[in-house]
């Protein structure tokens, strides 16, 4: 019974953190928009717009919910895995450091490299010949070029979600035990 119970905890707050974690980064990415002066939300429209919804209005906040959704995701499963592999439970700040940062790049190799190159990408190239409407086109024409910058940059924010996953779960398992 009391393995279960920690059990559940440990994937509460695997998953707690995976979502705290990627409202951070996702404020981070707001912080692109202004920096680069782009429209705001524009790298949630981006996913948003690969995946259908071309609306200016709309676009963001389905890239938004689904990196949010995804970056949950990714904690709930650190926190299944640690269930069941001792060696991956993010008990303090340095273990669960060394956790969210191989998360993070786990994350990276597996959904976001493939993701942006073989459909995000692909579709932005298209977006620049025959885009659906004017808000979509100014957005790929912003990523012309930039595919190395993006994957580049992603790989960084990916270690930086991975490090506040980490630091966020390994705080909440230890204060629990």
């Amino acid at each position: 019974m009391e393995t279960e119970k920690r059990s559940r905890y440990l994937l509460a707050y695997c998953t707690l953190a995976g979502l705290l974690a990627s409202i951070v980064i996702s404020g981070l990415l707001f912080s692109l928009d202004f920096v680069s002066k782009t429209p705001f939300g524009t790298f949630f429209a981006v996913i948003g717009s690969s995946l259908g919804y071309y609306d200016s209005n709309t676009s963001p906040y389905i890239g938004l919910l689904l990196h949010f959704a995804t970056g949950t995701v990714a904690g709930n499963l650190l926190g299944q895995g640690a269930i069941f592999w001792k060696k991956l439970i993010p008990f303090g700040f340095k273990r669960g450091t060394i956790v969210g940062i191989i998360t993070g790049i786990l994350l990276w190799l597996v959904l976001f490299l493939p993701l942006t190159t073989y459909v995000i990408q692909p579709k932005l190239n298209m977006f620049n010949y025959s885009a659906p409407n004017q808000y979509i086109f100014v957005i790929a024409q912003h990523f012309q070029g930039l595919y190395s910058v993006v994957l580049i940059g992603s790989f960084f924010f990916h270690i930086i979600y991975g490090i506040i996953l980490g630091l966020i779960a390994g705080r909440l398992v230890e204060l629990k035990h």
